[in-house]
């Protein structure tokens, strides 16, 4: 292989054909059916669909053999596959990405908007070109590269869904109906995670799994004076934070023991290493607002609490009114949407039956209080890497981003990965991506660092071709 030539057709690529199709694509508000229930009749999913593999097909036109499909089971959202047969031996690749989107949010800054993509130097604004819209562009383009030198690569098959943002609700389905055509993947590479920073080249080893759902407190049947009522009617929010006082400790923030697991020694010490490598900008890659500080100044603990620790976030609120048209009424109720991040290898169904019991157990002042879930997703541990695929991982860093490999514990999840991980006990994986420092998946001015995703693009070929050599 010729890397310098590979990277020099990487960002040709990027900046003349990937660039202007992700923007379009970010300009699609193709939210997730959790945001958009309406999702089908609004169109955005299908645009965006017919708009990846409108490029794909057109992309892909020379390869022999290739195939570009848009799957629709009945009454799921899409999913695109993509088959390219191999020109060598070795193992069979599974390549995933998402094309569904988180809301759009508040709180772009002047001049950048979710749908409305603007380029600010090297950073792409916008919702979904990170996560994970540049996927499926960034893969077809590693195999394009390889071609361009007559290179070898084993069989890929490309999987973008369109439900990941909603827990992956779809994908079951779709890997029921796709499991005779994908075989036996020996190698899963999956573009939706993090890296530390934009310097080097980071594999997640872990993703937490999640409870969500959202907890009702009822204490009145209408709104009544609060000068007439407090100290006689409980406030519904007091009665909340005090059932939230069950689940973790409101000084520290630390969550009950039924919520936590032993973390492997194995995950700590990578933890420290990583922890090692980003020094002060794992803390700054974080907006903090003036002088707001972590909740720890030992980076490997807050590494630790990222990746293994059980942390509860309260994401919603209902029953308040604004601060601007709030009167002097007591509320009847009050609404949190929670989120609970588990540990990677607690079973998510158990701690949401646990979490239901603990919060809905002897409701102070015989308040009515229920915790509904909305969804449960379990957490992923990675198997340990062959050395063949060590090996590639550190000579692709060292070649695309001048710097060896890292490894790192993710935070939020993929049930892709466990999902697969369970149908494929030997599969090997690549868990990887372009979310970096202050990158903001989810959040206002989320942008996709283009230099790390022109390398990453690399890394991908350089992966490829490595799994179609002698082992």
């Amino acid at each position: 292989m010729d890397f310098p030539k590979l990277q020099q057709f990487v960002d040709r690529i990027w900046q003349a054909d990937i660039l202007p199709a992700l923007c379009e694509d970010i300009a699609i508000p193709c939210e997730s059916p959790a945001f958009d229930p309406d999702w089908d009749a609004h169109g955005h999913m299908q645009r965006a669909v017919e708009l990846m593999t409108g490029w794909a097909r057109e992309r892909l036109a020379a390869v022999p053999g290739a195939s570009v499909e848009a799957l629709r089971l009945p009454g799921r959202t899409p999913t695109i596959f993509i088959d390219l047969p191999a020109t060598g031996a070795g193992t069979p690749v599974l390549i995933y990405g998402h094309l569904d989107k988180q809301p759009p949010m508040a709180g772009w800054a002047a001049g950048r908007s979710a749908w409305a993509p603007s380029i600010e130097g090297e950073r792409l604004y916008g919702r979904g070109g990170a996560d994970d819209g540049y996927a499926m562009f960034a893969a077809i383009a590693a195999v394009l590269g390889l071609r361009e030198q007559g290179l070898a690569y084993p069989r890929c098959s490309l999987l973008i869904e369109a439900s990941e943002e909603s827990s992956s609700i779809d994908l079951p389905a779709y890997i029921d109906h796709l499991a005779p055509r994908l075989g036996e993947p020996g190698l899963i590479v999956a573009l939706d995670a993090g890296c530390g920073n934009y310097e080097q080249l980071w594999t997640t080893t872990s993703l937490r799994g999640q409870v969500a759902g959202t907890l009702s407190v009822r204490v009145l049947d209408e709104g009544v004076h609060s000068g007439d009522a407090s100290g006689i009617v409980p406030s519904s929010f007091r009665i909340a934070r005090r059932l939230l006082s069950r689940l973790e400790d409101a000084g520290s923030g630390e969550v009950v023991a039924d919520f936590q697991t032993e973390i492997p020694p194995a995950r700590r010490a990578q933890a420290e290493l990583a922890a090692t490598a980003l020094g002060q900008g794992l803390v700054d890659s974080f907006p903090f607002h003036r002088d707001t500080r972590a909740v720890s100044e030992v980076p490997a603990e807050l590494a630790l609490n990222r990746a293994w620790r059980a942390q509860l976030a309260v994401t919603g609120l209902d029953g308040l009114p604004d601060v601007a048209r709030a009167a002097a009424v007591m509320q009847p109720y009050t609404a949190l949407k929670l989120s609970l991040r588990l540990p990677p290898t607690l079973d998510p169904a158990v701690a949401g039956q646990r979490l239901k019991a603990l919060l809905e157990a002897d409701p102070p002042y015989r308040s009515e209080v229920s915790f509904a879930i909305d969804f449960a997703s379990p957490g992923w541990h990675a198997p340990a890497v062959a050395p063949w695929l060590e090996a590639s991982l550190e000579r692709a860093s060292l070649q695309a981003f001048g710097r060896g490999s890292a490894l790192i514990g993710g935070g939020g999840g993929i049930p892709f990965l466990a999902m697969l991980g369970e149908r494929y006990p030997q599969v090997q994986f690549v868990v990887t991506g372009v979310l970096g420092p202050q990158s903001n998946a989810h959040g206002p001015n989320e942008f996709l660092h283009l230099p790390t995703a022109r390398r990453i693009t690399a890394v991908v070929a350089c992966l490829l071709h490595d799994a179609a050599g002698p082992r």
